[in-house]
């Protein structure tokens, strides 16, 4: 009896598991459990930095996975493991020098038979055909002012078009901002072909220590995306993996070229206002951040969190890998604010360097405000 009561236990236990697996794959073939695979380059050319910020970026979605790929990888049958890739900030000459000629055909190869391509800032400038650059040449944009590619950096001020409304309707109607590092003014090449459809404009003219002659930037295309036969691709020419408040554009745009869902976010990661101007760091403020750097390091409390606060008022961008080590200040009132800033600025990539604070720290109050930035980059 008690034979025959475990075998019919066992029958009912597999074939609750089978029903479930059985269940799992269904929810597979029809993509609901399926994550978009995005691969970041991250060969030479591609900035370390941008590469992880990217990676982090992506996290914000839970139906992406995202992970690094190789110049080895895109020649291999690995990229057909991919949905979407993404070249990241850097070089976009160097990276295409790490792509090979075998591995720049194999990328083109990937979008036209219907797989996916992002370029940010180095990645945008790969995108384009402009004439006399080494570049994927697949999309029909080029790039203005060639002589002056290096323009400098800060926080740019752009505007959506109207066909962007249904991709980006968290900055319909607002003003928007990125990071920006070098990147290209991008213009149509060729007027004649329709493929090709701006997202957006720069507004900011970007002539810090009038390097640039003025007046290229505004009213050229920041944002773009254009359909490559079976595939699709969009570029953008600034950073929104670095900027609060807008890295969640990152797995917004691999979503849009992988022609899936455009599902909503978490409305921490969605700040667009908490920018509200440009920013250039021209030689006077770039030699500010500089002196704040120092103080960063100095003995006075109230010296180091001032310095922090400004640092960030100017959305510096290396300060806030700089505030990572203040965790390790022995000041309780800097951990306490170098792990709100952390928050702020939504660095998740400073993670296990926050747990590893919390399990030392004995201040409630800084064990409160650790506690409550793990809770929300913890995603």
């Amino acid at each position: 009896m008690k034979t025959s009561y475990i075998l019919i236990l066992s029958i009912l236990v597999l074939s609750f598991f089978s029903c479930k697996t059985e269940k799992n794959n269904k929810n597979d073939e029809k993509g609901i459990t399926k994550k978009i695979v995005v691969g970041v380059f991250n060969g030479n050319g591609a900035s370390p930095v941008c590469v992880l910020e990217t990676i982090e970026a992506l996290k914000i979605d839970k139906g992406i996975l995202g992970k690094e790929i190789s110049p080895y990888d895109i020649v291999s049958e690995k990229i057909n493991d991919f949905d979407v890739i993404i070249f990241p900030g850097g070089s976009g000459s160097k990276e295409l020098n790490s792509l090979g000629k075998k591995g720049k055909d194999a990328i083109i190869s990937f979008v036209k038979n219907g797989k996916a391509l992002v370029g940010i800032c180095a990645g945008a400038y790969m995108t384009m055909s402009t004439d006399g650059y080494p570049s994927l040449q697949i999309s029909n944009m080029k790039h203005l002012d060639r002589a002056h590619y290096n323009r400098g950096r800060g926080l740019v001020e752009f505007t959506l078009t109207e066909k962007a409304a249904s991709v980006f309707p968290e900055l319909k109607d607002k003003k928007a901002f990125l990071q920006y590092y070098d990147g290209p003014v991008m213009q149509l090449k060729d007027s004649s072909v329709t493929t090709n459809t701006e997202f957006a404009k720069y507004v900011t003219d970007i002539t810090p220590d009038n390097f640039a002659p003025s007046g290229i930037a505004p009213g050229n295309t920041f944002l773009y995306t254009e359909n490559i036969e079976k595939g699709k691709i969009i570029a953008v020419a600034g950073h929104p993996e670095s900027t609060p408040g807008m890295r969640w554009m990152v797995p917004r745009m691999a979503r849009f070229v992988a022609n899936k869902e455009l599902v909503p976010y978490d409305s921490f990661f969605v700040r667009p206002e908490i920018n509200d101007k440009a920013i250039l760091f021209d030689k006077a403020l770039r030699k500010r951040e500089k002196t704040l750097f120092w103080k960063l390091l100095n003995d006075t409390a109230s010296i180091q969190i001032s310095a922090m606060n400004e640092l960030y008022s100017y959305r510096s961008r290396p300060a806030v890998r700089w505030t990572i080590g203040l965790l390790r200040d022995i000041s309780p009132e800097v951990r306490k604010r170098a792990a709100y800033l952390l928050k702020e600025t939504e660095y998740s990539f400073a993670l296990p360097d926050l747990e590893a604070a919390l399990s030392i720290e004995n201040d409630e109050a800084v064990k409160k405000q650790i506690k409550e930035t793990i809770k929300v980059l913890d995603i």
